[in-house]
């Protein structure tokens, strides 16, 4: 059976447009995910400053992707996880820089709390680098446990992201 989930993309090192349109082609090769849509790329300031050290960090380059799958969720994060590796991503310290990450947001309407995994993502709402690619893609969305994304938009400031760009596939299967 296949069901719709929603994946956040991001990247601040390595040449993080690069890193996040390669891994939005990498999951549609997966045999047993398809990309249907992809939000527009934003850029975004870092979540969370804490040190000094931290200060230095780049800018986020996000996206949002929705797919189809017939995987578990669990099997799905497995998939996420092994593509993050192969983008060399080494989490230094929470909300660190990091080449690639990959976040299931939503699946179908399930909702999950395990050790791995909580779906829907438990800061989904919160966050504009996800709230508003989100949008781009699927305006009608209903969140589990949160409501209507229309509503969640209203809370939500858009002053910290900035349009990069419109994501087409070179094939042009992903508009």
């Amino acid at each position: 059976m296949q069901v719709s989930a929603y994946i956040g993309l991001g990247s601040n090192i390595d040449n993080p447009l690069s890193q996040v349109k390669s891994a939005i082609k990498e999951l549609n090769a997966y045999k047993d995910i398809g990309v249907d849509a992809a939000s527009n790329i934003y850029r975004s300031k870092p979540l969370k400053i804490i040190t000094a050290e931290e200060t230095q960090q780049p800018d986020y380059i996000n996206a949002v992707v929705r797919i189809h799958t017939s995987l578990p969720p669990i099997e799905l994060l497995d998939i996420l996880q092994a593509i993050e590796k192969k983008h060399k991503r080494v989490k230094e310290y929470h909300w660190g820089p990091r080449s690639l990450d990959l976040d299931i947001l939503l699946y179908s309407d399930l909702i999950l709390t395990s050790e791995r995994l909580t779906i829907p993502h438990k800061e989904l709402t919160q966050r504009d680098f996800v709230v508003y690619p989100l949008n781009d893609i699927a305006p009608e969305l209903d969140i589990p446990m949160h409501g209507k994304l229309e509503n969640i938009l209203l809370s939500i400031s858009k002053d910290n992201l900035v349009f990069i760009e419109r994501y087409v596939d070179v094939g042009g299967v992903i508009l």
